[in-house]
């Protein structure tokens, strides 16, 4: 009986000494394993299904990454700084297109090139209008009648609208920005069966809108 106790005791006395030992054994690291049993060369020990034997003391802060990784608590993930969204241009307002059309026979007399007054005035309306306007081009396009041949009205056409060219020029318009078209009789208004007949004064006055100037004014608006 005596012997038995005296046995526990020295191997109770060993085994103190032989984790005594172990915990102060190179490589060791007894701050980060204190919680898991240690073998003779300062690894965790492991069951014969690879988990690590915890000790009787173990609380999760003492959580390795080797043994209990989802317990490991593991730095928040930086955010990625926010790259600003580029900011899109403003877009310049487009050119805002105005198309008048202007009756020959306010601007001209039947058959001429030459403005009349009541066309002048017509002009200086327009030319005011323009004031407001940041000016791109105009453009003056002169149209005839059927009366008379191809080429004759070709050329009434285009001296109409370099008539209208010419006086914008003499209200302080830009000439470089002016630019001039006939389109002789190529472009009428009126149908093919409006305004049959010979020359007469009902079948002139019917081919009116067939004699015009078409002014397109393009450019922004400023007010």
């Amino acid at each position: 009986m005596i012997k038995s106790a005296k046995h526990s005791l020295l191997l109770a006395t060993l085994l103190g000494l032989s984790v005594s030992a172990l915990a102060q054994s190179p490589g060791i690291d007894t701050k980060g394993t204190v919680g898991y049993a240690i073998d003779q060369r300062g690894y965790v020990v492991k069951s014969g299904f690879g988990l690590c034997w915890r000790t009787s003391f173990w609380t999760p802060a003492m959580a390795i990454e080797e043994c209990d990784a989802d317990l490991v608590k593991k730095p928040a993930p930086v955010a990625a700084p926010e790259v600003p969204k580029p900011v899109a241009p403003v877009a310049a307002p487009k050119p805002a297109a105005q198309k008048v059309t202007l009756a020959a026979d306010a601007l001209f007399d039947f058959n001429k090139a030459n403005l009349r007054d009541e066309g002048k005035a017509k002009l200086d309306k327009l030319a005011a209008d323009i004031q407001g306007i940041k000016l791109e081009v105009i453009i003056a396009v002169g149209h005839a009648d059927r009366f008379g041949s191809d080429a004759y009205n070709q050329k009434l056409s285009e001296k109409r609208a370099e008539a209208v060219k010419a006086y914008l020029v003499a209200k302080g318009l830009e000439p470089n920005r002016i630019y001039t078209e006939g389109k002789g009789k190529k472009q009428p208004v009126t149908k093919a069966d409006q305004c049959k007949g010979a020359k007469s004064k009902k079948t002139v006055d019917c081919l009116q809108p067939d004699r015009r100037v078409e002014i397109e004014v393009i450019g922004t608006k400023t007010q």
